[in-house]
């Protein structure tokens, strides 16, 4: 079912659950509002018998593909709408699926976990919606995708390594700001990857360096205090402290006199 690119408004009916024969459904590029049915997996049943159609011409993400068996088509557009509210574990049941666009709408929470039983899946768009929290591990079940976009989000966390999801490329992941690892250039450090309060590993040296700075400046402002102190409150130590600045002082005095001295004498040898 086809009905793209028109006015409807309003929410996705569940009347539509009761189709259990569709095999494409595409509301992409309307004005439907409210959240995606629960219901909505009865939609593609198990249709196991190949029905009668020579080619089923299909484009979808810049590819224009040919089918000589749609029985094994599944379909699911509802991109450009208002949607809003989580997308349903229910969705991710259809392990039959080939194809599921929700892209540019208002969609929250997580990714589900479930989306890994999807194991035929080969296109997935969920950008820009609203989404958060980190990409799930079981999205690396998808063996078979080969066009994935989850940019513009709200996605954290590092993005799973040493599986196929980090061979595309980085746009498939811009817009979310927290998310960092390969592909993206932004590179992860403890903090980032596992989203908690312990310090990263990169930050060590400097934690140790304000530790230290702030003890000294501790250490100098009790030293400080302490002396002056004991000056104000000992009269015998203030009258010798005194007594050792003056002779410091003489001291130095008759030191730059000498260096002062020396200097001129040798000026004048100089001009002689």
């Amino acid at each position: 079912m086809k009905l793209k690119a028109n006015q409807f408004i309003g929410e996705i009916p569940v009347q539509l659950c009761n189709l259990s024969s569709l095999t494409i459904l595409d509301l992409a590029d309307n004005k439907l509002s409210g959240s995606i049915p629960h219901c909505l997996y009865n939609i593609m049943g198990s249709i196991h018998q190949e029905l009668r159609a020579e080619i089923l011409n299909m484009y979808t993400k810049g590819r224009e593909l040919d089918y000589k068996r749609i029985w094994l088509l599944r379909q699911v557009d509802l991109s450009n709408n208002s949607l809003s509210g989580e997308i349903p574990k229910e969705l991710f049941s259809m392990n039959q699926m080939w194809s599921l666009n929700l892209s540019r709408n208002h969609l929250i929470g997580k990714i589900p976990r479930e989306i890994g039983s999807m194991k035929n899946l080969e296109s997935l768009d969920l950008s820009y919606n609203k989404l958060s929290g980190e990409i799930p591990s079981t999205i690396s079940n998808l063996s078979f995708l080969s066009w994935l976009n989850l940019s513009y989000n709200n996605l954290y966390g590092q993005i799973l390594m040493g599986t196929q999801i980090q061979s595309f490329d980085p746009w498939s992941f811009v817009g979310n700001l927290n998310l960092c690892g390969d592909p993206l250039p932004k590179r992860c450090n403890k903090k980032e990857e596992t989203f908690h309060s312990k310090p990263a590993e990169g930050n060590e040296d400097d934690d140790f360096l304000k530790s230290l700075y702030l003890g000294m400046g501790v250490g100098f402002a009790t030293g400080f205090w302490a002396f002056c102190g004991s000056l104000f409150l000992i009269r015998e130590w203030r009258h010798k402290f005194f007594r050792w600045f003056d002779y410091l002082k003489d001291q130095l005095y008759v030191a730059v006199a000498l260096k002062f001295r020396s200097f001129r004498e040798i000026l004048g040898t100089n001009r002689c």
